[in-house]
């Protein structure tokens, strides 16, 4: 928040060498890289919305209103004053004006309703609206990944047309009369976390052939007041089968549907946006997809909030790069401005290189995910380079993300800078939709079951036989490794080195030769643990120049 005329000559001293906020950008169109990245995808065309919603969110206005939300957490309503069971969730008016923010900008809607670069688009707004505020881009991202599970099942009715609606309605009512919905996911329990199939919610018939009631408890719940979740249960009797379900908030009849929030989880991350522990007491649902296919029907809805988790972990190093440069341009020690140490210089060159990178490697998989229905080699890229991405991007961010708050010393650590939100929503990608173990075992089972995707990752690759001797060392090591068999104590380690070799391969063709040089030299030919550690040279001007806002 900027404060009209401060005062700077205060009693014991004068206030001097401070770096004002970054506000007032606009986080497109001063953004080269994103904008470059943008247009490589082929998203490009959608410039002229994406430079309006990029002025948006970088107004001080929509600053403001992100730091609001989050110091006025959600409050979980069990009853009304009557006593009279209600289970809702009261948000601040902040977290409703960028929730409405959001979706009028197609965050959730944009990738369904545009025949061009879709996906990319969608990932460019997720990475404009986390400017504004992380937390509210987990309701959109679940309501734009239950398009395609919904498609898939068959499904064509007021679900899909109100979660392609570009309108937020925040009142708590049936579907029908509501102008936009929303629709989260609710899938772990206690006992098995990641391990789905070993959850104990059961489905029971009720009425017609698709409908059932659901009764079990689900440990994670986010954004609760969504329309409806996606779930999965078991049904069939003792050895039944899992299927996928949708269960709204209200039954068909406009009466409340038995989900009861149990509590709201006090997290690290982003406050503004609730997470929940629910339970289903006979609880009225739909099924959508086959009786047993529940996991392969959510896997739909999976694949894109995995897109959704690189997607957003590369916009937050982005972000952060251009926060520590910002600040290093305006912020002077012992007698230079900091962005002319050269020790700094060198943590900002790398800190910008990683940005580079991380976009560069998330909007390619995202060019995948437009190109797949036309292209069965693109599909198969986009199987196996998803959770190669997401397991190295999103473990990337908290130590980056760290780095740019160092790089501000004190001022950055304290909460009235936006970095310390940063930093602790920063591990959350790396945990959503399947943490490192998981994200990395899948990356084996897809190698092992999926041929084509195998060969999708190898002509990948391939172009960069040649560029330097470390390269075709790395290159060589995994192919050794998918030639002997990949055992699941090596499965990090496969995912680390496909990664970073995925990564030259996404600078090399965006054409971006000196970033592909730095990366090389710094991030394959050499293995320094922090920033600013290599020794190999690197053009530092040119690379800070990329990540230096234009404004």
């Amino acid at each position: 928040m900027t404060h009209h005329a401060p005062r700077t000559e205060l009693a014991t001293h004068s206030v001097f060498n401070q770096s004002e906020p970054l506000t007032g950008v606009n986080w497109h169109d001063d953004d080269v890289m994103l904008r470059e990245a943008l247009a490589r995808s082929g998203a490009g065309v959608h410039r002229g919305a994406l430079s309006k919603f990029g002025a948006e969110v970088g107004s001080e206005r929509v600053q403001e209103l992100g730091r609001t939300a989050n110091e006025n957490p959600p409050k979980f309503k069990p009853f009304d004053r009557f006593g009279q069971r209600v289970d809702e969730v009261e948000f601040h008016p902040a977290y409703h004006g960028l929730m409405a923010l959001g979706l009028s900008h197609g965050v959730s809607s944009a990738a369904w309703t545009t025949d061009t670069a879709g996906h990319a688009l969608h990932a460019g707004l997720l990475m404009l609206m986390g400017h504004g505020d992380a937390g509210v881009c987990c309701p959109m991202s679940m309501t734009y990944a239950c398009v395609p599970a919904l498609r898939h099942a068959g499904w064509t009715g007021d679900w899909i047309k109100g979660a392609l609606s570009t309108r937020y309605d925040p009142d708590f009512l049936p579907m029908q009369q509501k102008s936009g919905l929303t629709i989260g996911m609710a899938m772990t329990e206690k006992q098995g976390g990641s391990d789905v199939r070993a959850n104990t919610t059961r489905a029971e018939p009720a009425g017609a052939e698709d409908e059932v009631v659901l009764t079990g408890h689900k440990w994670f719940c986010s954004a609760p007041m969504s329309d409806a979740f996606l779930t999965l249960a078991y049904e069939g009797g003792e050895d039944g089968a899992m299927s996928c379900f949708l269960v709204p908030r209200w039954r068909p009849d406009g009466t409340r549907n038995t989900i009861e929030i149990q509590r709201l989880k006090d997290k690290l991350g982003d406050r503004s946006n609730a997470s929940s522990e629910i339970e289903y007491r006979q609880a009225w649902a739909r099924r959508i997809g086959e009786p047993g296919r529940g996991v392969r029907t959510i896997i739909e809805m999976v694949n894109h909030t995995r897109l959704d988790c690189l997607a957003g972990s590369a916009g937050l190093i982005r972000t952060v790069s251009a926060h520590a440069i910002w600040h290093a341009d305006r912020r002077s020690a012992f007698q230079r401005r900091l962005i002319d140490q050269p020790l700094m210089r060198e943590v900002l060159a790398e800190l910008s290189l990683e940005a580079e990178a991380a976009l560069a490697l998330a909007f390619r998989v995202a060019q995948a995910f437009d190109k797949a229905a036309q292209d069965p080699a693109e599909a198969a890229f986009a199987r196996i380079a998803t959770p190669i991405a997401k397991y190295w991007i999103c473990k990337r961010a908290p130590y980056l993300v760290y780095e740019a708050m160092e790089a501000h010393g004190g001022a950055g650590y304290v909460e009235e800078h936006p970095l310390p939100r940063m930093f602790r929503q920063s591990p959350l990608n790396a945990i959503w939709e399947g943490s490192g173990n998981v994200i990395a075992l899948d990356v084996l089972r897809a190698l092992s079951r999926d041929t084509s995707a195998r060969e999708a990752l190898e002509a990948e690759l391939s172009t960069l036989a040649g560029l330097h001797p470390a390269v075709d060392q790395r290159l060589s090591a995994l192919r050794a490794m998918m030639a002997d068999g990949l055992g699941e104590a090596r499965a990090r380690r496969f995912a680390e080195l496909s990664a970073t070799l995925l990564t030259a391969a996404a600078l090399q063709r965006a054409g971006l030769d000196l970033a592909l040089q730095a990366y090389i030299a710094r991030r394959i030919a050499e293995t320094a643990t922090t920033l600013g550690a290599g020794e190999a040279a690197i053009d530092a001007e040119w690379l800070i120049g990329r990540a230096r806002l234009a404004v």
